[in-house]
């Protein structure tokens, strides 16, 4: 026993790698910028905005990115063509960088594309050093058309909208204007310039990069190692040391093993403190419900292969097939109406429809644990009826393979009593189908009922999962399903070992 489990023990450790390699390129691949998402959109100033303003939302995001890790490669090495370069991580906004990744493989030539890039960066930055305040509506209306083709160029890769925005620049850049010099006096320049050796400088590098193209590249592999410093391993691993004194403050991840999952998106709170107040509630939500169900569902689900063909039988059979096909949200709302709702008399209006009691340090244990299981009572109760008349039909279809085996008939050829034969002999072997959907449990017990949690406003696990997809929280989502995966592994190992136990005839090692 100690051998096998101990083998599947380190069976659980390439699993959990490969369960976190999809979990981290699931991450990857989430639409959205999570520096963004974090930054609630507030990152960078509008287009209209000052210079100071975009430099500081600039600053804020290049803050956040590094904090983050979004400025470390996303894993140990890559694989690329030789057209790549091995620091495209670095551009630190997702859009821009995934366009430059388009460029490079329509061009085949990062030199190019990177000064194709840089310029029109420069660009950016000339124009946002011009003044909203002291322009006349037709410059202003031209500096805005400046700003918004300039910005086009960092999410467009196609020659036809490139060449139409590169068309506007250069014919806005130089202009007639007017300047106000007071209130009542106007200066007319004749031209007026905007940036006009950048913008030469734009066109020049995209002209280079349209007449050097060498897909060529494309062909060949290139290989990059950018060793422990990358994003993976700083997600499970963390920056900060395991030992010692951490001797560089902006280090601050300590990593998935140790306990530090991130920050969530919304509002900042770490994940930790998230899921541990969810959890608490889940677990005692599962605990009461998994307990009325198996010391009531699984004798129910022995009577009724007893007794099959009785009356009992056809009549305790058929409601468990109705309860079954109720779905969970039906029946929620159908008590929340009936039994939530003075409208149908007070006698009816025996339970409160949303949330869970009393919180807060004001209150005592008991008056807590008191309120808080008359707000469960709804719930649960909606969470038990599919599950109990499941496991009862379950329980009950096991029996009555196990009671039509020969042994079960050369016992009662015997002369024992038909209480021992079907408790003691019958019973334990019949129970390798629950020991089965047991090991289901375990994961469940932190992904919680969704619907029910939601219609009944409880803030557990299932709510928190749901609102985590909703808002695209991924740190919440991803560790999640972290957890939901360990819980797996671990369900499964433990079905393995109660397998041995209900059932002497499955060994759990080889012998000779």
């Amino acid at each position: 026993m100690f051998k096998y489990v101990l083998k599947r023990l380190l069976y659980f450790v390439p699993t959990f790698i490969v369960i976190s390699l999809i979990t981290f390129m699931l991450g990857q691949m989430a639409p959205g910028d999570p520096v963004e998402l974090k930054l609630k959109g507030g990152m960078g100033g509008s287009a209209n905005g000052q210079s100071s303003e975009k430099m500081a939302g600039e600053k804020a995001y290049m803050e956040l990115s590094e904090k983050l890790g979004k400025n470390l490669p996303a894993f140990y090495f890559s694989i690329t063509s030789a057209a790549y370069p091995d620091t495209l991580y670095k551009i630190p906004r997702q859009n821009e960088r995934k366009n430059l990744d388009r460029l490079i493989s329509m061009y085949g030539n990062w030199n190019n594309v990177s000064d194709y890039y840089k310029n029109a960066k420069l660009l950016e930055q000339k124009l946002f050093q011009f003044s909203n305040t002291n322009l006349d509506e037709a410059s202003y209306e031209k500096l805005k058309a400046l700003r918004d083709n300039n910005s086009e160029l960092f999410i467009n890769y196609d020659k036809v909208k490139i060449g139409e925005s590169l068309k506007t620049i250069q014919a806005a850049a130089i202009h007639t204007t007017t300047i106000k010099t007071d209130s009542t006096h106007t200066k007319t320049i004749q031209p007026f310039i905007f940036a006009l050796p950048e913008v030469n400088n734009l066109v020049a590098s995209y002209t280079k990069m349209n007449n050097e193209i060498n897909t060529s590249n494309n062909y060949v592999p290139a290989f990059h190692w950018f060793g422990l410093n990358n994003q993976y391993h700083r997600w499970l691993f963390g920056d900060v040391p395991w030992f010692g004194k951490n001797d560089n403050p902006s280090k601050v991840s300590k990593g998935f093993f140790r306990g530090d999952f991130g920050n969530s998106i919304l509002d900042n709170r770490p994940v930790a403190s998230i899921l541990i107040e969810a959890v608490k509630l889940t677990l005692l939500i599962n605990f009461f419900e998994f307990f009325f169900i198996y010391i009531i569902a699984i004798p129910l689900g022995v009577s009724l292969a007893v007794k099959k063909g009785t009356s009992y039988d056809r009549i305790v059979t058929t409601l468990n097939f109705m309860l079954y096909s109720l779905p969970a949200f039906w029946i929620a709302t159908m008590c929340i109406i009936f039994f939530t709702n003075p409208y149908y008399g007070e006698a009816l209006n025996l339970f409160p429809d949303h949330g869970i009691g009393k919180t807060g340090a004001d209150f005592g244990f008991w008056e807590k644990a008191v309120d808080r299981a008359y707000h469960l009572i709804l719930p649960m109760f909606c969470m038990l009826l599919g599950a109990f008349a499941f496991i009862s039909r379950m329980m009950r279809g096991s029996m009555l393979n196990v009671i039509r085996q020969d042994y079960i008939r050369t016992a009662f050829a015997k002369g024992l009593e038909p209480r021992k034969v079907f408790w003691k002999h019958a019973f334990r072997n019949s129970l390798i189908p629950i020991i089965t959907m047991f090991a289901s449990f375990l994961p469940a017990m932190i992904s919680g009922a969704v619907i029910i949690e939601y219609i009944f406003t409880i803030p557990a696990m299932g709510r928190i999962s749901y609102e985590s997809v909703v808002a695209r929280n991924f740190p919440v989502l991803f560790t999640i399903l972290m957890f939901a995966a360990i819980l797996t592994m671990l369900g499964n190992l433990l079905a393995d070992i109660l397998y041995g136990f209900v059932d002497p005839r499955i060994s759990l090692t080889k012998k000779a």
